[in-house]
C-alpha cells in the first residue's frame, strides 16, 4: 500500500511543474493580451537570446550543411543525381535541421540561463520581494523572455539556414565540382515560400517552450542551491524533449501530402 501512495505522490510531483508550465503560457497571453510589457526588460533579453546566441548557432549550422553535403552528396553521385543536391539540402534545412537545432542550441543556452536566473531569485526571496514591492513576476520577468525568445528565434533561425546553404554550397563546388549555379537553381526548384514560412513558425512556438519551461522551471524551485541545479538541468531536458515532440506534431500537420520539388 505505502508503494502505491508512493508511486502516486512521485507521479503527482512529476506532473505538478508542466502543469504549472501550462498555466503559466495562460497568464503570459492574458498579459500580452493586456499588452503589460517591460520593454526595456524585453530588449535586455533580445540582446541576451540574439545576438550573444549567433556565434554558436551559425558554427551549428554551417558544420550541419557541410556535413550533409558531404553525406548526400556521396551517395547521390552513385545514382548521378548530384544536380538537386542543393534543393535536397535547402528542404532539409528550412523544414527540419534549422529551425530544430537552433531551438536546441537556445534551449541548451538559454532556457538553462532562464532557470538558473529566475531560480536563484526564488531561493534566495527576491521574488517575494517583488510581490512587497507591487511589481508582478509574470510582466517583469516572465513575459520580457517570452518576448525576446519568440522573436529572436525565428531570425537566428534564418540566419542559420542562410549559412547553412553557403556552407553547402561551398563545400559542393570545391570537393564535388557541382557548379554553383546548377546548386542554387536547385534551390530555388524544390524550395517554396512555405518551406521557409513553416520553419518560422517552429521557431516562434519553440521559442516560447523554451522561455515559458526555463521561467517555470526557475520560479518553482526548491532547496536551495542544490534546488537550483537541479531545475537548470531539468528545465533543459524537458524543453528538448517538448521541442522534438512538438516538432513532430507541426511537421505532421504541415507537411502531410505529395512534395512539390522539380528535377528539372
Amino acid at each position: 500500500m505505502s508503494l502505491i501512495v508512493n508511486l502516486g505522490s512521485r507521479i503527482t510531483s512529476w506532473l505538478e511543474r508542466p502543469i504549472s508550465a501550462v498555466f503559466l503560457m495562460g497568464q503570459v497571453v492574458i498579459h500580452l493580451i493586456h499588452q503589460r510589457i517591460n520593454f526595456r526588460n524585453t530588449l535586455e533579453q533580445m540582446v541576451s537570446v540574439g545576438p550573444a546566441s549567433l556565434p554558436i548557432a551559425l558554427i551549428t549550422s554551417i558544420a550541419i550543411g557541410m556535413v550533409f553535403t558531404i553525406q548526400v552528396t556521396r551517395e547521390f553521385q552513385n545514382f548521378g543525381t548530384t544536380q538537386i543536391i542543393g534543393g535536397v539540402l535547402a528542404i532539409a534545412l528550412s523544414r527540419e535541421l534549422t529551425p530544430v537545432l537552433t531551438a536546441v542550441v537556445v534551449a541548451g543556452r538559454i532556457g538553462s540561463a532562464f532557470a538558473a536566473e529566475l531560480g536563484t531569485m526564488k531561493v534566495t526571496e527576491q521574488i517575494d520581494a517583488l510581490y512587497i514591492l507591487k511589481t508582478d513576476p509574470i510582466d517583469y520577468l516572465v513575459v520580457p523572455r517570452v518576448i525576446a525568445c519568440c522573436l529572436m528565434l525565428p531570425m537566428l533561425t534564418v540566419v542559420s539556414f542562410v549559412f547553412g546553404i553557403i556552407s553547402g554550397l561551398i563545400i559542393a563546388e570545391s570537393l564535388y565540382e557541382i557548379p554553383h549555379s546548377i546548386f542554387l537553381d536547385s534551390v530555388q526548384n524544390f524550395m517554396q515560400i512555405w518551406d521557409l514560412t513553416a520553419a518560422l513558425i517552429k521557431s516562434v512556438i519553440f521559442g516560447a517552450i523554451i522561455a515559458v519551461v526555463g521561467c517555470n522551471w526557475g520560479l518553482t524551485t526548491t532547496g536551495g542551491a542544490k534546488g537550483v541545479g537541479e531545475s537548470t538541468t531539468s528545465a533543459v531536458v524537458i524543453a528538448l524533449i517538448s521541442i522534438f515532440i512538438s516538432n513532430f506534431f507541426l511537421s505532421w500537420l504541415m507537411f502531410q501530402g505529395s512534395g512539390s520539388g522539380s528535377l528539372g
